[in-house]
């Protein structure tokens, strides 16, 4: 974490130092430091994937519903990402609907595991 703190404070204070200097560098400062922040980020998501894994030998899940998690997962962090970009380069139309896809699609991928929940509650009920 101390290694992501000093990189996004490097990033931020280059960017501030260049404003001046040329004021189109500090978007590209922020994307390119944005983009090693997420590159790290995602290289912990093999650990999450594995606790999951394991995880699953105690609890007795369906490997589709594991998928859909991670998919949701990938899909929030990804719209985020991408949405924080496109706010710090000025573009905030863009920004909110790579949003409002990234929750569209979240919903859409979330209906098969609701559906087997309602089923089972249906199935507790008759």
């Amino acid at each position: 974490m101390v290694k992501i703190g000093i990189l996004g404070l490097t990033g931020v204070l280059t960017a501030l130092l260049l404003k001046e200097v040329k004021p189109g560098f500090p978007v590209l400062i922020s994307m390119v430091t944005c983009t090693l922040i997420f590159y790290y980020a995602v290289s912990k998501l093999s650990y999450v994937a594995d606790t999951v894994a394991s995880l699953q030998q105690f609890i007795e899940l369906k490997d589709s519903y594991l998928k859909i998690l991670l998919k949701m997962v990938g899909i929030t962090y990804i719209a985020d990402f991408s949405s924080s970009l496109c706010k710090d380069a000025g573009y905030s139309a863009v920004a909110g609907q790579i949003e409002f896809f990234g929750k569209i699609s979240v919903l859409a991928l979330s209906t098969p595991v609701l559906m087997a929940l309602l089923e089972t509650i249906n199935k507790f009920l008759a």
